[in-house]
């Protein structure tokens, strides 16, 4: 029976951290979300259309990073775009592994390393997936562009 709880517990720590570094990339859309629905809230919108304006504004928050970083071409505005984005991962990584840390680790000055190294990892993961530094494709009318059929790495080590 304690093998089975050791081996649940690790899972769910497991699957607790793939959500965290998967998630993490929609900490900034959450950010505005959040805001939005207080501010409409707190302005008068009520129960009913705090949460809507809260899902429009976090919506039109995703919607127009997304744009912006489609449409551009230059990589340091695409660097820009991503580090906007990871700087609320960072900061939402660190209290999430600071609160996990508090479960497991006694010291204080070890809790806050642990969640420093936390919020590094998760805020470089959130950057790593939208700071792609390849050259955009030109979009033809009318047809798609079809790539070749073998794997990125596969055609890179043989060109170069």
């Amino acid at each position: 029976m304690l093998a089975l709880g050791l081996l649940l517990n690790t899972l769910g720590i497991g699957l607790f951290c793939w959500l965290i570094f998967t998630l993490a990339v929609y900490a900034l859309p959450f950010f505005v979300a959040i805001n939005a629905g207080i501010w409409a809230y707190h302005s008068g919108a009520g129960l009913i259309g705090a949460p809507l304006i809260a899902i429009v504004g976090g919506g039109m928050a995703l919607a127009i990073a997304q744009i912006a970083f489609a449409t551009t071409r230059s990589p340091i505005l695409r660097a820009i775009i991503a580090a906007l984005f990871a700087l609320p991962a960072t900061f939402a990584g660190y209290h999430v592994t600071l609160a996990m840390a508090q479960i497991g680790v006694p010291s204080l000055v070890w809790q806050e390393v642990i969640a420093c190294i936390g919020a590094a990892f998760i805020g470089g993961a959130a950057w790593t997936r939208l700071a792609v530094f390849r050259e955009t494709r030109p979009v033809e009318s009318g047809r798609a562009i079809v790539g070749s059929s073998q794997p990125v790495l596969t055609a890179a080590a043989r060109e170069g």
